[in-house]
């Protein structure tokens, strides 16, 4: 019989540069500071600065040369490899810092990341082949040797290619100056912002050249190419006068943010609305480098973010009136050009504003953080929220991302397989590990505060009950209403790139949905009928007990699984309580277990009465497969009774083991 197929759909080459943009741009931005600091130094006490300090300005060549670079190799590593990747990624970096003569951040942002990723595919390999004991030894003396040895490659290898790449962008730099054609890089700079691939030529190239160009001279006028706040504030001062409805009445709102904030992407939705105005944009941009050019001016270090208060703040001690200038004229050229456009066009239609803003989303692969100040929070009618773009992502997450957060996101995928989105990913992550790629972030009320700054442009929902709460409907409600045919249909790029970003910072523990995990991760000597405990407390030590005693943990665990009760009740509605341990006690697991001690009586739980107390501790995603099952036995009504009949050890296994047979 012949099967119908459906072709996966192809990853543009624009989500591509998007995501390599977006990876450059978070090894440079958290050092945004550090550049800053550079400058203020710099600005202060050189020869040339306000405060000429010969003393001082010591500070300047080892910041630039030394700790700029490591900076950002370590913030690399740590990006794909956690801390560890992080340590490996300075030492690394520092090959590529002896090895040139040129302030080495592209060696860093290439050697940083990669020694990180050599590290973490290293550790896969003797993942649990180690003995124990020599875990310790081994992770140092690994990571020890591999960082030297990539610092030899840096200084040998990747330190003069990256010179020489420096060298050729620096001499085309200089023709475009020398030439007169600079300023027509707005041309691709001003259509690249809007598409949101700006970050991997501002983070990759201007930004690297600019800080070298700027320790040679004193400043850069390629700082301003991009971070240049006039021809989007131009714009939006255009939209606030001849524009039409909705466009008009938020437009003043958005320049304020534009301008002051310095959140460029909040008049991207106006451009796309009026693709035409993308020619204020580039007259705009051309203008400012051109009086840049003129003038001489440029700025100490990156302003980031492209708020005027920031530009100035990096403005070099000579070019205040350069830079005022550049900025007035792009923003007028800007503002006369979206002008004519916009008089000349018909009136758009009320809701124009809004799709423009769902297809600035659908480029971006997910929602903008800045859209409610466009469009509002979106609530419909029945109070539930409904995002711009279809929910493809969902994380349910907890300190440790391997207990309370595995049973929640299995219950609530169960929920919204049978409404009838099986494409909607529900994973599980520690909120440490969170990063902004969600549509949708679920947390314990007492967590909620602790992961939204991590995910802002996520919607949260703080829960109580892991097993039944009334706010997963809600949340099955949220899907339907965000995923129907009208929404879909305008969003459909934006299915295509979600789907293709995905999540690639999550643990490998929350990518996917355990099918089969292995055996002997519960076994009949961890299970017992009749627990003797009567308190939370002693309950706990009871099942930690359990797997102290199949040599799964050591007794540090069992003192963090006391700890992460008393920051968060792992009470999970339906008489089950699944206490473990914190985030930070996983070096004391062994091997995944998991225990289970019922209490036909009853035992007072923080006020909740729990029959049940499951114990766990997970090595990756080997115990998701228990903890699953054990999810779908506990939001069934009968068979929870069957646990709470069983007279032998035989029937509780088979009743968990049999759920996803």
């Amino acid at each position: 019989m012949a099967t119908e197929t459906v072709a996966k759909p192809r990853t543009s080459v624009r989500v591509h540069v998007q995501k390599f943009g977006t990876f450059l741009s978070g090894m440079i931005m958290p050092n945004i500071g550090a550049f800053i600091a550079w400058g203020f130094i710099t600005a202060l006490f050189i020869p040339a600065g306000f405060f000429p300090n010969a003393e001082l300005g010591k500070l300047v060549g080892p910041m630039i040369t030394y700790m700029l670079p490591l900076l950002i190799g370590y913030t690399g590593g740590r990006m794909v490899y956690g801390v560890r990747g992080g340590v490996v990624g300075a030492v690394a970096t520092m090959g590529v810092i002896v090895g040139t003569d040129i302030p080495m951040f592209i060696g860093a942002m290439i050697l940083g990341p990669l020694t990180a990723w050599i590290m973490m595919k290293l550790d896969k390999i003797w993942e649990g082949r180690v003995k124990p004991g020599f875990e310790m030894l081994i992770d140092n003396f690994s990571a020890g040797i591999l960082a030297a040895a990539m610092a030899v490659v840096g200084m040998l290898v990747v330190g003069p290619i990256v010179k020489a790449f420096s060298n050729g962008a620096s001499a085309v730099v200089e023709f475009l100056v020398l030439n007169g054609l600079l300023p027509f890089t707005s041309i691709f700079i001003e259509p690249a912002k809007v598409l949101f691939l700006n970050n991997a030529v501002n983070h990759g190239i201007l930004t690297p050249l600019g800080t070298q160009q700027a320790l040679e001279q004193g400043k850069s006028i390629l700082f301003l190419l991009e971070a240049n706040p006039g021809p989007g504030f131009g714009i939006l001062l255009a939209f606030s006068i001849f524009g039409k409805g909705l466009a008009k009445a938020s437009a003043p709102g958005a320049a304020v943010i534009q301008f002051v904030g310095g959140i460029h992407e909040i008049y991207f939705p106006y451009v796309l609305m009026k693709p035409m105005t993308i020619f204020a944009a580039i007259g705009g941009g051309m203008t400012g480098i051109f009086t840049l050019v003129v003038t001489g001016a440029g700025l100490r270090s990156p302003a980031a973010p492209g708020s005027i208060i920031a530009v100035y703040a990096s403005t070099a001690r000579d070019s205040y009136v350069g830079v005022t200038l550049s900025v007035l004229f792009a923003t007028t050229v800007s503002f006369l050009i979206a002008s004519v456009v916009l008089k000349a066009s018909k009136a758009p239609a009320e809701d124009d504003l809004d799709q423009a803003t769902h297809r600035m989303e659908a480029l971006k692969g997910k929602k903008s953080s800045v859209s409610a100040a466009l469009i509002g929070e979106g609530v419909g009618a029945s109070g539930v929220a409904v995002l711009a773009t279809p929910i493809k992502n969902i994380v349910f997450a907890c300190d440790a991302g391997m207990g309370s957060s595995a049973m929640g996101a299995s219950v609530l995928r169960n929920k919204i397989k049978a409404a009838g989105f099986p494409d909607v990913k529900v994973t599980n992550s520690a909120i440490a590990n969170l990063t902004d790629t969600y549509d949708v972030v679920i947390t314990h009320q007492d967590l909620t505060e602790r992961a939204k700054p991590a995910t802002a442009s996520a919607v949260h929902v703080s829960v109580d009950n892991f097993m039944n709460s009334p706010r997963y409907d809600e949340i099955v409600e949220l899907v339907e209403a965000s995923n129907t045919e009208a929404v879909t249909t305008d969003a459909g790029a934006a299915a295509a790139a979600t789907g293709a970003v995905g999540t690639p910072e999550a643990p490998a523990a929350a990518e996917a949905e355990p099918e089969e995990g292995p055996a002997g991760i519960l076994v009949a000597e961890s299970v017992v009928l009749n627990g003797h405990a009567t308190t939370r407390d002693a309950a706990i030590d009871e099942a930690g007990q359990l797997l102290l005693d199949r040599g799964a943990v050591d007794s540090g665990y069992v003192d963090a699984m006391h700890e992460r009760e008393e920051s968060v009740s792992t009470y999970m509605g339906s008489f089950l309580a699944i206490p473990h341990g914190t985030n930070a006690a996983k070096d004391h697991i062994m091997k995944s277990a998991v225990s289970v001690v019922r209490y036909p009586n009853g035992i007072d739980w923080n006020g909740k009465e729990v029959k049940f107390v499951v114990g766990v501790a997970g090595v990756n995603n080997e115990h998701l497969h228990i903890l699953s099952s054990i999810a779908k036995v506990f939001t069934n009504k009968a068979q929870v009774a069957q646990l709470e009949a069983a007279t032998t050890v035989d029937e509780v296994l088979a009743l968990f083991g049999k759920v996803n047979s």
